[in-house]
């Protein structure tokens, strides 16, 4: 998902769909190219069936991406060719933020925050934050969406985090005694 999402913003931020969006446009390069080099490994590494797996989904993503843009460059011109690709962007960065609900479910569940990393759900809510404050400065709705609700669901997660920190799963374990 974080590369599709990564394909997808820096698509709408080209000056072909939208203009002066060029730090998205370099920035979500950038997470793309990372977020392939992330999944080059994992393939390398990864036992059969999950390569396999990943592999479905990885020619799944490219294949939406490029969908995509050939349906924005041939199909929309103008503000609706920029409203497409915003909408595109901004539903898949909601997937991409809202895939931790699984985990909060866990956490909740299990009052454990040991399959949450606290780095990750901090540094998701200061990267919305920044974002949000980016399209807030530039008035780019779709940008001031999915930002926005990536930023709620950070906060959602350093709660839970906070509220279930100091328990392990020896506490749950006993609890259940």
């Amino acid at each position: 998902m974080t590369m599709l999402n990564c394909l997808l913003s820096a698509w709408y931020g080209t000056p072909l769909i939208s203009a002066n969006n060029l730090l998205v446009t370099t920035t979500n390069g950038t997470g793309a190219a990372f977020a392939l080099v992330y999944v080059l490994i994992f393939l390398k590494y990864a036992p059969n069936n999950e390569r396999r797996k990943i592999s479905a989904l990885f020619f799944l993503n490219i294949a939406i991406y490029i969908a995509v843009a050939l349906i924005s460059m041939l199909g929309f011109h103008g503000n609706s060719r920029k409203n497409f690709c915003g909408i595109a962007a901004t539903v898949v960065s909601i997937l991409m933020y809202g895939s931790p609900l699984s985990i909060i479910t866990q956490v909740i569940r299990t009052k454990s925050v040991e399959f949450m990393p606290f780095w990750l759900s901090f540094f998701v809510a200061l990267s919305c934050g920044s974002w949000l404050t980016y399209a807030v400065i530039g008035k780019d709705l779709f940008i001031e969406i999915s930002a926005g609700v990536g930023l709620i669901l950070g906060i959602v997660q350093l709660i839970l985090y906070a509220v279930y920190r100091r328990v392990t799963r020896d506490d749950n374990d006993n609890s259940n005694v």
